[in-house]
């Protein structure tokens, strides 16, 4: 199988630049997998193609204000500075960018003499593990100086707006750099009228990155760090008791319920890391439908969806959805796939 199979031709006009006014006001594509059909709806409608006897389930990630701006000491050019997660301590690793100028032993400025950081390695890729110093609490510098990590296709610097739009309405554990975009779409009013429990899967910036090998069965996904509690098990093992119908809000959520059942063969309260690469050909054991947005071409998450719903009917979809103008990627309008 062939990454160049799962390509697509997207005008760049149709790349979501701004989360529509309101959050349910987004289109919604719903698709038939039996019947090979599909329709337009907006998001608000979800409901009615729900029954009572369904169960959602969310991923309730949040999104941490991961884009840092250092300089060095003594020069005032700024580094960029991506917080991919926690090592040990105040040891992190991130991106630096230019990587070239963050060499071990740099000391990174991020406020003077109150939080700052030492670069300790340098490897090859733009990774650094840096070692952060601060007074006070390291939380609440980050709140305070870093950036909501808007993906690389969204081509303007982020907004205040985007510290609650780029971010589900019931993210609640903190710890992801990119949003489970899946969710963004649900209010509180929507989420009243369906039956739904939540579990967490912290979303890295692996979620960005590209197949750079041509068979599919050669990319190699990053570990993801999972938690599923035992209210939300307990709730997923009685709908499949009762033969009730699993629906995954995101490809996020998807991984985690089908990595936890591959290896129990049931969801049990567990934590854990995942590098589940899901692709034509899996398996699934549990969910019978997805919730989802419009996945970059060439991407594991359109994998994942084409896995689901089958390439064809997925490949007629996306062009249904450019024929028709829907918008593309996080920002953008949702499929569900049944």
């Amino acid at each position: 199988m062939k990454i160049s199979d799962f390509d697509y031709t997207l005008p760049p006009e149709l790349i979501a630049q701004y989360p529509s006014e309101y959050r349910d006001q987004s289109r919604l594509m719903v698709v038939d997998r039996a019947g090979r059909s599909f329709q337009h709806h907006r998001f608000r409608d979800l409901p009615q193609f729900l029954s009572s006897s369904d169960l959602l389930i969310l991923n309730n990630t949040r999104v941490i204000p991961a884009r840092l701006h250092a300089h060095r000491v003594g020069r005032r050019e700024k580094i960029e500075v991506l917080l991919l997660g926690p090592v040990e301590g105040d040891v992190w690793e991130a991106l630096v960018r230019p990587g070239k100028k963050a060499r071990p032993g740099t000391r990174l400025v991020f406020r003077p003499d109150q939080f700052e950081a030492t670069v300790l390695e340098s490897p090859p890729s733009a990774v650094r593990r840096l070692r952060f110093e601060y007074s006070g609490e390291f939380w609440d510098w980050i709140e305070k100086v870093g950036q909501t990590p808007l993906p690389p296709y969204i081509a303007r610097p982020p907004t205040p707006e985007d510290r609650e739009r780029y971010q589900t309405v019931f993210a609640s554990v903190s710890g992801s750099v990119a949003a489970p975009t899946a969710g963004l779409h649900f209010t509180p009013e929507l989420l009243d009228q369906i039956s739904h429990c939540k579990i967490t899967l912290h979303v890295g910036y692996g979620t960005f990155k590209p197949v750079s090998v041509e068979t599919v069965g050669e990319h190699q996904m990053d570990a993801e760090y999972y938690e599923i509690g035992s209210e939300a098990a307990t709730r997923i093992v009685a709908q499949q008791r009762r033969d009730g119908r699993l629906i995954a809000v995101g490809t996020t959520t998807t991984r985690v319920l089908e990595h936890v059942f591959s290896e129990h063969q049931q969801i049990v309260p567990s934590e854990g890391w995942t590098d589940l690469f899901i692709r034509p050909g899996f398996d699934f054991g549990l969910i019978q439908g997805l919730i989802t947005n419009f996945h970059l071409p060439r991407s594991t998450l359109l994998l994942l969806v084409s896995a689901f719903a089958g390439k064809d009917l997925i490949q007629a979809c996306y062009r249904e959805a450019v024929e028709r103008e829907y918008r593309f990627y996080s920002y953008g309008d949702a499929m569900l796939i049944l």
